[in-house]
């Protein structure tokens, strides 16, 4: 890799410099008087892609124009590849961010699945792909796509959740999440490396979207078990294979022929645009992913989808056999070659000229200007998600915490414990998943053992659940990513002896501590302390004291129906039937002092002089 840079000079001299670039494959910076990057491109033959922006001014675009108006400086970089060029574009228009680059806004908050490369592997949810080894699928522009599938896989193909150091370690038994069938239980040896990676592998498949490879091994594996007179196998096979057979009859039939193809379209308006990409897996349309695109002024809808294209197929993981576009792009043959080595096979691509696959990318094109319209109102993933993606960052946590509960304890010297759960999804209070509990120890207060016995009951609702078939959707069966308990290290190692004693494993554990607002994580001898205007801090923060508020609420409810059931035991006439018809009728103290002498009057079965005397007592 080679660098050529010029100083400042006029057009004439940038025009001249052009004429005496390398004829090689590279990338060219044309910066600003200041030395800013203006833009970045690539080219296949440096000399004659740069020598393209100094030609007569009416053959240009505006776009270009604007460029080589405010352009000073010229800089070169000489690869070895036109791949090679395309990358060292991409990872020049992210660090230098130029204002004359076409660039997908905010593409570090589409999320990534990843299938690890450990001997037993996980799927994690990631914000990029690294070079680790590890399989990746993604970018989901979609989360509610992403987890859906995430959803079904687990739900098909036993694949562990934990983060134990499995294959490094045996252990004496799995956790119940073996019992229960969400698990083939590797950390106990209860599965082989090779079953095992079939799972993965047919994990993997669905995430590419291949439902018809998935179902075809499904069928083989049951057919398998059937002659073995493994029937209980066989009948969840079976099941699994209805599940994907009725999700296959929802993917509409793109094309005649199982090819891989995406179909791309782009729309522009001023400074905003929207590429969008069809996605079609064995003939079958799968889904459609969509990025919003910020556009330097005058852009046309060519120079977008270039740009575009460059910059989407650096991301994303899945590269198909055809690349669709509605109209001629420059430098696409490189583009081609690049996916063609990724691939390993030959990757095609331009403008179709079948009327199926035309109608793929007209679809493509009224997909992108929906988009851009949505845009509108609609700037991108909520700040709520972004906080999510800033938080998993932030604590180094192995998944994107989507569900999150947090626990919290109120009681006055022991009595009337009271414990809360609050549920937030997506970053946003999920109300009819809050939970109370009436603590059951008695004596002296002892907050952790109060946590303790919270948690413990949460856990094992939710296990009892899973348990039984008969419960469909249960009020505890969707467990949390996080749990986020209101204390420091302490409280946190109640949360961790929760979990362990449900043999529960899988679940991230955070505690907040009040004063200085310090996170406390497993396995981290230090708190971690969060800048304050830090998105990440402000949601724990809501989410905590969301459950301090909901506790709190619950203990000063049972407090005064206590001290009401105390006063109305000193009211004569009043026995345990007309208190529970008070109680009923009117809940608390105060809302049996603003009662009325007539309200009070018209609780059946309530006498006169009783009505009488309790309306003395309350107003004494």
């Amino acid at each position: 890799m080679q660098n050529y840079a010029v100083e400042t000079m006029p057009r004439e001299e940038l025009a001249a410099k052009a004429r005496d670039l390398p004829k090689a494959p590279g990338v060219y910076l044309f910066r600003g008087k200041g030395g800013e990057v203006l833009y970045v491109g690539k080219g296949s033959v440096l000399r004659e892609r740069v020598r393209s922006y100094f030609q007569a001014p009416r053959s240009l675009s505006a776009k270009v124009r604007r460029l080589v108006r405010e352009a000073h400086d010229l800089e070169v970089i000489v690869t070895q590849s036109e791949a090679d060029a395309l990358i060292l574009e991409d990872a020049l228009i992210k660090k230098h961010r130029p204002r004359h680059n076409v660039r997908l806004r905010d593409d570090k908050r589409y999320p990534y699945l990843k299938v690890t490369a450990e001997p037993f592997p996980r799927v994690l949810v990631v914000r990029r792909p690294t070079d680790d080894g590890a399989r990746y699928f993604g970018p989901y522009t979609s989360s509610r796509s992403m987890r859906r599938a995430l959803k079904l896989a687990h739900k098909l193909f036993p694949i562990r959740t934990c983060n134990l150091p499995v294959g490094e370690k045996r252990y004496e038994r799995p956790c119940l999440l073996y019992h229960i069938g969400r698990c083939s239980g590797p950390c106990a040896g209860l599965v082989s490396e090779a079953d095992y990676r079939r799972y993965v592998d047919g994990a993997a498949l669905l995430f590419e979207g291949r439902v018809d490879e998935v179902l075809a091994r499904l069928r083989a594996d049951m057919a398998r078990a059937a002659e073995e007179e493994r029937f209980e196998h066989a009948a969840r096979l079976r099941d699994q294979v209805r599940a994907l057979e009725r999700i296959r009859e929802r993917q509409a039939v793109a094309l005649p022929d199982p090819v891989d193809l995406d179909a791309v379209g782009v729309a522009a308006a001023g400074e905003r645009g929207y590429g969008a990409v069809l996605i079609v897996r064995g003939g079958r349309l799968i889904g459609r992913e969509g990025f919003p695109l910020t556009l330097p002024p005058e852009s046309t809808p060519e120079e977008a989808l270039a740009e575009f294209l460059d910059q989407y197929y650096t991301r994303t993981m899945a590269v198909p056999q055809e690349v669709l576009v509605p109209f001629p792009v420059p430098e696409l043959e490189a583009l081609l070659t690049y996916l063609s080595r990724r691939r390993g096979a030959k990757v095609h691509g331009g403008v179709p000229r079948s009327a199926e696959r035309r109608a793929l990318v007209d679809m493509a094109g009224r997909n992108a200007t929906f988009g851009l319209r949505e845009r509108e109102r609609d700037e991108g993933l909520p700040a709520e998600e972004d906080a999510l993606d800033a938080l998993a960052e932030a604590l180094g946590l192995a998944v994107r915490p989507w569900r999150i509960e947090a626990f919290d304890i109120s009681n006055l010297k022991g009595q009337e414990a009271t414990g809360s759960m609050v549920v937030f999804v997506g970053g946003r209070p999920r109300r009819d998943a809050y939970r109370r509990f009436r603590v059951r120890i008695a004596g002296r207060p002892d907050d952790y053992a109060m946590m303790a016995e919270v948690l413990r009951r949460r856990l094992r609702h939710a296990l009892a659940e899973l348990a039984d078939p008969s419960v469909a959707q249960g009020k505890f069966s969707d467990l949390p990513d996080l749990i986020l308990v209101d204390g420091g290290k302490g409280q946190l190692g109640v949360a961790l002896n929760a979990l362990a004693e449900v043999e529960l494993s899988g679940i991230e554990v955070a505690a907040l501590a009040k004063r200085e607002e310090r996170v406390f994580l497993p396995d981290r001898a230090e708190p971690v302390r969060l800048p304050s205007d830090s998105e990440a801090l402000k949601l724990l923060q809501r989410i905590r004291d969301e459950a301090h508020r909901f506790a709190v609420e619950y203990h000063r409810h049972l407090r005064g129906r206590r001290t009401l059931a105390s006063l109305l035991d000193e009211v004569e006439g009043i026995g345990p039937k007309r208190r529970q018809l008070l109680l009923t009728r009117f809940g608390s103290l105060d809302g049996l002092r603003k009662a009325s002498l007539e309200e009070l009057l018209s609780v059946p079965g309530l006498p006169r002089a009783a009505a009488e005397r309790l309306y003395k007592a309350l107003h004494a």
